[in-house]
């Protein structure tokens, strides 16, 4: 089977329309830009497949209904409410039995809840710091870590609710910061004993035994810009933070803590996972991403393959490889 003889279409959340209904910045800080769209759908062309833009999962449902069906979805979308909104438009191809690209319902569902995902990675085995999950107010007392502490939402990304103030030194910053979090996100909150290691971003692609590594880089934090990987930082970060190709031990280790997690959390085609190193130097399991910001220019995964050698569209090709031979490869 050719590229030229599938139709992909294109599944995704676009941050104009949400902000157009109303949201804010912050509330579309995961949703893409036309400039991303544009991007992946001019080297899906490169590559020789012919496309099709759906958009977010209600115009898929509307597709559906109209009987539109795609030899394969070339799925990015994030959803807007719910721990579970990154399995919607998988789940709605999964009912068609339309193929996509990424993990599925259940792994992007795990990997949303912070807390769930680490006692998965936990029990098999992977290092991450000790943690404790905070439902309510009345949680907070019963917390049990040794500071510092590092506080974040339990199921948001793009460094979403963290600051520098995620950073708590006692109980009394404890109490105060968990409780803005619980009030203004509406969600859990998860309480990590705070590495203050390196940290590194590593990419991954496959599936299974298959999984291996794209590349590994370490944020280096700028002098005065902090030690916090931040919604503000991940906004601003070629005046925050630079990035560099790392090549020892610990950078090694580093992506195999990564791999591993990737492998027991069943992640597919593509992805990236944060890891950070403990006051040991040992590298810890922060959090994996199974459906990565793919912005030619400014998300993590393509800079990271940039940095190590891998262009934006050879990215695309690796993932739609991936995709192809897990769905396609028998028909």
């Amino acid at each position: 089977m050719q590229p030229h003889d599938l139709l992909i279409g294109l599944t995704y959340d676009l941050r104009d329309d949400y902000l157009a209904e109303g949201f804010s910045l912050e509330e579309t800080a995961e949703f893409d830009k036309p400039d991303t769209i544009a991007g992946i759908e001019n080297s899906l062309r490169e590559l020789g497949y012919r496309t099709e833009r759906i958009g977010n999962a209600k115009a898929l449902v509307r597709a559906l209904a109209a009987n539109r069906r795609w030899d394969l979805a070339f799925n990015i979308a994030e959803g807007m409410f719910g721990v579970g909104r990154e399995a919607v438009v998988p789940a709605l191809l999964d009912a068609y039995r339309i193929p996509y690209t990424f993990s599925d319902p259940a792994v992007l569902t795990i990997a949303l809840d912070k807390a769930l995902t680490k006692r998965i990675v936990r029990d098999a085995g992977v290092p991450t710091a000790p943690f404790a999950c905070l439902h309510a107010v009345a949680d907070i007392a019963r917390v049990d870590l040794p500071y510092p502490l590092f506080l974040k939402p339990l199921a948001e990304g793009t460094g979403k609710g963290i600051s520098n103030r995620s950073k708590v030194q006692n109980p009394a910053e404890l109490r105060e910061v968990a409780t803005e979090l619980l009030a203004r996100y509406h969600q859990p909150v998860l309480v990590e004993t705070f590495l203050p290691g390196r940290e590194f971003t590593v990419g991954l692609a496959g599936s299974g035994d298959t999984a291996e590594v794209l590349g590994v880089i370490e944020v280096n934090f700028k002098t005065g810009s902090g030690e916090i990987y931040s919604y503000q930082t991940k906004t601003d970060y070629e005046k925050l933070v630079t990035y560099t190709v790392p090549d020892d031990a610990v950078s090694r280790e580093a992506a195999q803590v990564a791999r591993s997690a990737w492998q027991v959390l069943r992640c597919m085609d593509a992805g990236r996972a944060d890891i950070r190193c403990d006051a040991a130097g040992r590298p810890n399991f922060i959090e994996v991403n199974p459906l990565a910001g793919l912005n030619p220019t400014h998300s993590d995964l393509p800079i990271l393959c940039r940095l190590n050698g891998i262009g934006f569209t050879q990215l695309i090709g690796r993932i739609m490889t991936e995709a192809v031979r897990r769905n396609l490869s028998n028909t």
